[in-house]
């Protein structure tokens, strides 16, 4: 029991160490879990991933330890296997954080430790995201219906563009050829209803458009992530040529802020409340709203800019409540009109007013006032 408690003691020490503090495949703080295989301290969830591939791992304050594995402990640790598995990590490869989708967090574990894509050894074939070209078959849901159909896509680094052809037969040409510069690529587990979910947007002409897609692989869509993520950073690099690499990386892809159901009413208030989906996209400044979550094109988009501008957000009751079924007010002025929202709980109002505040209080870069004076109100 002595010997039980004693090796505990040494492990949670060795947890505390500033190299140790986080996980080290997600950055997920206070770490309960390691790998005995690989030396390093790991999260539950992160714990789980490394199980699944047979790694080793014990819990750090209810398993037993013998002495020789808390030796291996104290002579590795996250620092240790990080400058081996993470020697030659592409600047523009995600890396995981806590609360990414599962997919992301299990394919940069096996990339680390299964398939060592990053130990800085010459990999022949090179791996596929690195090759500026990358070409397959995903699955893509339909603009106007539900459907999920396969559709060929063809990434081009050169030419940065993604191409899709609606049928197999590439003779009738592209459906739709999209420049990599207003490119963005998240995943989507949840909304697409598929773990491997990944939702592409990109300008078209006055429009936003996104594409919904997935792949059965899990290793097929992470690496169909990487690759834009390549492309895109290759771009930026080309657009930017004095940026740096703490610049330009934040601005490959992103997640959006907020997304979720408000009802919304029209400039009147007067008009019938209308349930529709809202994304906040924070890196644009720009909040849109759709008839559904899975739309291709949005009703309508808001240019958040700052209080010092005249926009501002609040707490609000409505002054005409016809045909809204929620209770719980969002108000957002803009210089031109107010816009009323309605969220359905507490939690979601309190939720959409931090992220209204939080891009609120950012201050505007020069191409955000472009942005805003170009910008059309849509009902």
């Amino acid at each position: 029991m002595a010997n039980r408690e004693r090796n505990k003691k040494i492990l949670l020490e060795l947890v505390k160490l500033e190299d140790n503090s986080r996980c080290a495949d997600c950055g997920a703080p206070d770490p309960d879990w390691a790998s005995y295989e690989l030396g390093v301290f790991v999260c539950l969830n992160c714990s789980g991933i490394h199980r699944s591939l047979s790694s080793r791992v014990k819990s750090i304050r209810l398993d037993f330890w013998e002495d020789k594995l808390v030796q291996f402990m104290k002579s590795s640790g996250n620092a240790n296997a990080q400058a081996l598995y993470e020697k030659a990590v592409p600047p523009y490869y995600y890396r995981p954080q806590q609360h990414d989708c599962n997919v992301l967090r299990e394919q940069w574990i096996r990339a680390k430790y299964e398939r060592k894509e990053f130990t800085g050894e010459t990999k022949y074939p090179p791996v596929s995201y690195s090759t500026g070209f990358y070409e397959g078959m995903l699955w893509k849901k339909g603009k106007e219906n539900t459907q999920f159909l396969k559709r060929k896509f063809v990434l081009s680094e050169r030419e940065f563009t993604l191409t899709y052809y609606n049928k197999e037969n590439e003779s009738k040409g592209p459906k739709a050829v999209i420049s990599i510069k207003d490119l963005n690529a998240t995943f989507q587990p949840q909304k697409i209803g598929h773990p491997h979910g990944l939702q592409f947007t990109y300008q078209d002409e006055d429009h936003t458009r996104n594409l919904y897609v997935y792949h059965e692989s899990a290793e097929e869509i992470v690496t169909w992530y990487n690759a834009i993520r390549a492309a895109r950073y290759a771009y930026l690099k080309t657009a930017y040529p004095t940026g740096t690499d703490e610049e330009l990386i934040p601005k490959i892809t992103r997640n959006y802020l907020k997304e979720g159901y408000m009802e919304k009413t029209g400039p009147l208030q007067k008009e019938p409340f209308r349930k529709r989906w809202f994304i906040l996209d924070s890196q644009n400044r720009k909040l849109f709203y759709f008839k559904g979550q899975l739309d291709a094109e949005e009703l309508g988009v808001i240019f958040i800019g700052t209080e010092s501008k005249g926009y501002s957000v609040k707490e609000c009751v409505p002054k005409h409540a016809r045909g809204n079924k929620w209770t719980c007010g969002v108000s957002v002025e803009t210089p031109e009109r107010q816009f009323v929202f309605m969220c359905e709980q507490e939690r979601e109002q309190r939720e959409w007013l931090e992220a209204l505040r939080k891009v609120m209080s950012r201050p505007m870069a020069p191409q955000d006032y472009t942005v805003e004076a170009n910008m059309k109100y849509k009902r």
